[in-house]
């Protein structure tokens, strides 16, 4: 038993060294978008569910935080402030399918493949999302959403979503290198590895555990791979299941996909299981807070069937342009660290890293997480962040 365990935890170890300069680029830049962007004033430029508006939500959401709590608490912030629900919702799914950072790993981890049908499968997902509002979402379902929203229940990440830093003073460049603006991009950097370590980490453990456990046989049979048409379909279909019990949120899925991609899943099967990360338990949960069961409810059918028409529909397009890969052989982790390019790309980005989070602790970053994580209502978070940006 503990051999198999100490064999789980070196998989998960090694994975995460062959991903750690990705993590790490990817929430960088992240970092530097959430910098020059501001919050301030999103929910007047979501006022109602036209394309345009809906275009400017997901140009939003990919400029904001990859975290999944986060995304959801400002999107029910933006409904309260008066922002279309149906936009709302579209920059949720934007601000989790759309960043850069998961684009980056998913390149680093899968392949190119994976990474363009993640960006061309979330627009079309979000579309899907939006035809099926217009059906189904009717003013009373939207009035009693707004009525449980303006509770305002607490679900996590709310201090995260809340705080923006954002430097508007001249050019995007002058932003960046100017001292308010190195301090809000360290600042984005640490609460965005704060906000999602667990969901990092969690997913690394899973993916290290059911690569080492699990016979590749299991994941043959559970995801019909002796049937190659039926799987097309299966796979977009139980994909979002697989996320929904892993628990597993944001760009810390990716590590666990990889898992699933080389024990058989379908192309569609992958990306439907990325998509779902705003579907997963916790989230779950969080709505039912934010929005009643019923509507909770009502999302999690919405959202299911948009993502998996979303994947079923880039599995059989990227089929007919030949785009899916042929090999099943990602390779996940190393058997032991050497001295390559993973490990002087690690080196260089952890003392990014590393000066990032000096600079963090230097301009009232630790108070300004502790008020943040001790906040009892909403807005406590924008509060702090507001409050310490004189440290720069």
């Amino acid at each position: 038993m503990l051999a198999a365990i100490g064999h789980a935890l070196m998989m998960s170890f090694t994975m995460t060294w062959e991903i750690l300069w990705a993590l790490i680029l990817g929430f960088s830049l992240s970092a530097i978008i959430q910098a020059v962007v501001s919050k301030e004033g999103m929910s007047r430029l979501l006022p109602d569910d036209s394309p345009r508006t809906i275009a400017v939500a997901c140009g939003l959401g990919a400029a904001s935080s990859s975290c999944s709590y986060a995304a959801v608490a400002l999107a029910r912030s933006m409904f309260r402030k008066g922002a279309n629900f149906t936009a709302a919702m579209a920059f949720q799914f934007a601000s989790t399918n759309l960043v850069l950072e998961l684009g980056i790993l998913l390149a680093v981890l899968m392949g190119w493949q994976f990474t363009l049908a993640e960006f061309t499968g979330g627009p079309l997902m979000i579309v899907i999302m939006v035809l099926l509002f217009k059906a189904f979402l009717t003013p009373r379902i939207v009035d009693a959403a707004r009525h449980e929203a303006e509770k305002g229940l607490q679900g996590r990440m709310e201090g995260h979503a809340a705080m923006d830093m954002s430097v508007h003073e001249g050019t995007i460049w002058q932003r960046m290198t100017s001292e308010k603006g190195r301090t809000a991009i360290s600042h984005f950097f640490v609460m965005d590895g704060v906000s999602l370590w667990i969901d990092i980490g969690g997913g690394l453990l899973i993916a290290g555990a059911l690569a080492a456990w699990v016979p590749k046989h299991f994941w043959q049979a559970f995801f019909l791979q002796g049937h190659p048409i039926l799987a097309k379909f299966w796979g977009p279909a139980v994909g979002p299941i697989v996320a929904i019990l892993s628990f597993v949120c944001s760009v810390g899925n990716v590590p666990l996909a990889a898992v699933l991609w080389n024990g058989g899943i379908s192309f569609g099967g992958v990306v439907a299981f990325l998509f779902a990360d705003l579907i997963v338990l916790p989230i779950l949960d969080i709505y039912r807070k934010y929005y009643g069961l019923k509507i909770s409810a009502f999302l999690l059918a919405i959202f299911y069937v948009s993502m998996a028409m979303a994947a079923l529909a880039v599995e059989f397009i990227f089929g007919a342009l030949h785009l899916i890969p042929q090999q099943r052989s990602v390779q996940i982790m190393e058997e032991s660290i050497h001295w390559n390019y993973t490990t002087v790309l690690n080196i260089i980005f952890l003392m990014l890293a590393v000066a990032l989070v000096i600079r963090f602790l230097r301009t009232g970053g630790p108070e300004m997480l502790r008020m943040m994580s001790n906040s009892t209502r909403q807005g406590h978070g924008e509060e702090a962040h507001q409050n310490h940006g004189h440290h720069a």
